[in-house]
């Protein structure tokens, strides 16, 4: 156990083009309660927009604040890997420039880190998500504990928005795989349990996220995570990951054709828009690599 008085926590928030969201996400962190010290550090993944205009604001609120320049290359996990570097921190707490933390998120973590080494908050999208997207999708994720992969039998993870770790075990792993775009936590939280540290639910740690509004970027999202879903099966088949069945994709398509009736009704569509577009995503991982994931 660490003496939690001086175990400082550094909370990487990754943003690229935020301005809409990101003051929310920085008040909520103006307003934690925490004794014990910490420091932010909104890793800048290239914005074009005022994201970091409203960041400077917050300096002065949140004394221990800086950015640091990620644009060298795009995307979440490097911009998560160029603020872990420039932490200061015993600890890493991550999350992102959309969503809202709640008052205790930063304490709740911290102690946690100060039990176990690897560690992942619970999750609501209720107050941030429209209701039209909040249908589609519902509040299940990460609500009551940590995520189950179901496509096969394997390791649990947790989304990145909410994730805390020791900075030893972070780098022991090499950080977030900058070659995947999409689902990078998955494949984070898996690269880590399998160096024997588990990952703990802290359901006193409280993120509100927010889910995509219902639009094109809804169906590129889900082709998106389905292409890299394909990458994951492939990458952990060597790692004790069973095998995916023909069957099980089959069916999947299946239940798609037997909901084609019910697309005049628009939440049915919604929901039927983005398994449609993940499936589309799995073929074309496939064939991009050489993969056979149904």
């Amino acid at each position: 156990m660490t003496d939690s008085t001086t175990n400082k926590l550094s909370v990487v928030v990754a943003c690229y083009n935020a301005e809409a969201t990101i003051e929310a996400q920085l008040a909520a962190l103006a307003r934690q309660e925490c004794e014990r010290p910490w420091e932010v550090i909104v890793a800048d993944n290239g914005s074009t927009d005022g994201s970091m205009e409203k960041v400077r604001t917050y300096q002065e609120v949140i004394p221990e604040l800086k950015i640091v320049d990620a644009s060298t290359r795009r995307g979440p996990a490097h911009a998560r890997n160029v603020g872990a570097r420039a932490a200061s921190g015993d600890a890493l707490l991550f999350c992102d420039a959309d969503d809202e933390v709640a008052p205790e998120w930063v304490a709740a973590l911290g102690d946690a880190l100060d039990e176990h080494d690897f560690v992942a908050s619970r999750m609501d999208s209720e107050k941030l998500s429209t209701p039209r997207s909040l249908e589609a999708k519902g509040n299940r994720r990460q609500q009551d504990g940590l995520i189950q992969y179901t496509y096969v039998p394997y390791l649990p993870f947790a989304g990145a928005c909410g994730l805390g770790i020791r900075r030893a075990v972070h780098e022991a792993v090499g950080g977030f795989d900058e070659e995947m775009r999409y689902l990078e936590d998955c494949d984070y939280c898996w690269r880590v349990q399998l160096t024997g540290v588990k990952l703990h639910f802290v359901p006193e740690a409280l993120v509100h996220i927010r889910h995509r509004d219902i639009g094109p970027g809804w169906y590129r999202q889900a082709q998106n995570w389905g292409e890299y879903n394909v990458h994951l099966l492939k990458r952990y088949q060597t790692r004790g990951m069973p095998k995916p069945s023909w069957k099980d994709g089959w069916r999947l398509w299946k239940r798609l054709i037997k909901r084609v009736p019910d697309l005049h009704r628009q939440s049915t569509r919604d929901k039927w828009l983005w398994s449609f577009g993940y499936r589309v995503g799995h073929l074309r991982g496939s064939l991009k690599h050489r993969f056979f994931a149904p």
